[in-house]
Formats: structure tokens, C-alpha cells, sequence
């Protein structure tokens, strides 16, 4: 089968005069140091807002760090499984898809903890650290951005780029809120809905990965 290129949707011989899609499988050097290169940037930016969302027992910014350390180790399997059998790498999104679906789970959990428990954080605090978040992903996504069509395995790491686009935004704007009403609710909210994003990408990664496991059958 020829080599696919991203955006990749031609039509390959399947070895009995019939054709069958191709789509992007991730497995050139370009797309391997572009993806080594998102998963030094969600680490650092991990590292960099842990310690906020732990001092200010931020809904909001809980879920943001989370998301980058999570994208750290998925996208580290991503880069492990490209290359390899359609069956290891669309297993591999599921695992994805399912460790994203239990992080908005706990991400729920936090923001009703929150909810009956603590004082507000500070607002200022977290829309610096969301505007921080905003521009690490912001370099990811102009990296990947040429990446976003292709398998279960490649499809899946540029929606969570993307979802951390959404969520770095979301999480200034519920600081500026909190700063302005001297109010926790907005950053327990913003949590609420980035749970609710993070679902509905699970969700998207889990169906594309199901459909590629059967499809290998």
C-alpha cells in the first residue's frame, strides 16, 4: 500500500482489483517530531499549572493541568502505536477516548466537591495561568493543524489539541468571572462544561475506533 500523506483520502488496491480507503496513519518523520514536540509542550504546561490549581483549588484550572499531563501520556501511546497494525493503533485511540471520558468524570467529581466546600480561588490567578495554557496549546495546534484528518490514532490526538484550545479560553474567561464577582461559581461551571467537552470527544474518539476495529475484521 502507497504511503499517505496527512489529509490523506485516496484509494489504495486492496490485492484483489478492489479499492479501499487510505487515510493518514501518522508514520512519517515529520509527523513523529511534531507530535515529540506537543508532548514536551503539554508536559511543561503541566508542570507550569498544577501548582496554581492546587493553591487555589480551581475547578477550572484542575481540569485544564489534568488534560495536559493526560495529553502528555496519550499522546506518548499515540507515538508508540504509529506504524503498527490498524487493530494495536485503533485500540490505542480507544484507550484514549476512554482515559478522556474518566477524566471528565473526575473532573465532575472535583467541581461538586468544590461546590459545598472552599472559599473562591483568585480570579486573577487563573485567567493568567488560562491565557498561559491558551498559548502552549496554541503552538500545539499550529503544529498538528495540517494532521487533523486521518486514523482513529491521529484523528484523536488533534481533538484534543483542539478541545485545550476551548478549555484554555474557557478557563481566563471563568477567572476574569470569579475576579469580577468575587464568586467561585464561574470556575465551577467552566468545569462542569469542559467535563461535558471532554465527553463528547471521548465519545467521538471511541465511535471512529470501534468503526476501524470492525472494519479490520
Amino acid at each position: 500500500m502507497a504511503e499517505t500523506t496527512p489529509g490523506d483520502t485516496s484509494v489504495a488496491s486492496d490485492g484483489c482489483g478492489c479499492t479501499v480507503a487510505v487515510k493518514f496513519d501518522g508514520a512519517t518523520p515529520a509527523y513523529r517530531r511534531v507530535l515529540l514536540t506537543v508532548i514536551a509542550i503539554n508536559f511543561i504546561a503541566f508542570m507550569a499549572l498544577v501548582g496554581g490549581a492546587w493553591v487555589q483549588g480551581s475547578a477550572s484550572l484542575a481540569a485544564n493541568s489534568l488534560d495536559f499531563l493526560a495529553d502528555s501520556a496519550t499522546y506518548a501511546i499515540s507515538l508508540w502505536a504509529i506504524g503498527k497494525a490498524v487493530r494495536v493503533r485503533a485500540g490505542a485511540a480507544l484507550l484514549k477516548g476512554a482515559s478522556l471520558g474518566l477524566l471528565a468524570v473526575g473532573i465532575l467529581v472535583f467541581a461538586v466537591w468544590r461546590a459545598v466546600s472552599g472559599a473562591p480561588p483568585e480570579g486573577e490567578v487563573i485567567t493568567g495561568l488560562g491565557l498561559f495554557g491558551f498559548v502552549a496549546n496554541a503552538v500545539a495546534a499550529v503544529l498538528l493543524v495540517r494532521y487533523r484528518e486521518g486514523d482513529a490514532n491521529v484523528r484523536s490526538v488533534w481533538l484534543c489539541t483542539r478541545n485545550d484550545l476551548i478549555e484554555s479560553l474557557a478557563v481566563a474567561g471563568a477567572g476574569l468571572l470569579v475576579w469580577l464577582t468575587g464568586s467561585r461559581w464561574p470556575d465551577l461551571a467552566a468545569g462542569v462544561i469542559l467535563a461535558g467537552v471532554f465527553l463528547q470527544s471521548a465519545w467521538s474518539i471511541v465511535r471512529q475506533s470501534r468503526q476501524e476495529l470492525t472494519d479490520d475484521r
